[in-house]
């Protein structure tokens, strides 16, 4: 299935510069997994040593947060747009 993910500005110089890329996959996880084997270092950026998303990392299909879903393994459907979103803190 392809899924659209939208990248923050943040990650782009990963992408080349693209704030959106398309990767194939059926699970949320198995979408982000795709984008790190075709743009090599987002990984590192987005997934612990245990393969869980860092905790300073959101990530939202559509307007849900993965993470009250079924976290990476929440089904994405052909079509759906993945959100990546870096945590901001300040004071």
């Amino acid at each position: 299935m392809s899924i659209k993910i939208r990248i923050p500005t943040q990650l782009r110089q990963l992408t080349g510069g693209s704030g959106e890329v398309t990767v194939d996959g059926s699970t949320v996880g198995e979408a982000l997994k795709a984008l790190d084997a075709q743009f090599n270092g987002l990984g590192e950026r987005l997934f612990d040593d245990a393969g869980q998303l860092r905790r300073f990392v959101n990530v939202f299909l559509a307007d849900e947060d993965v993470r009250f879903l079924d976290g990476l393994n929440t089904p994405v459907t052909d079509g759906q747009t993945l959100s990546i979103v870096p945590a901001v803190a300040g004071g």
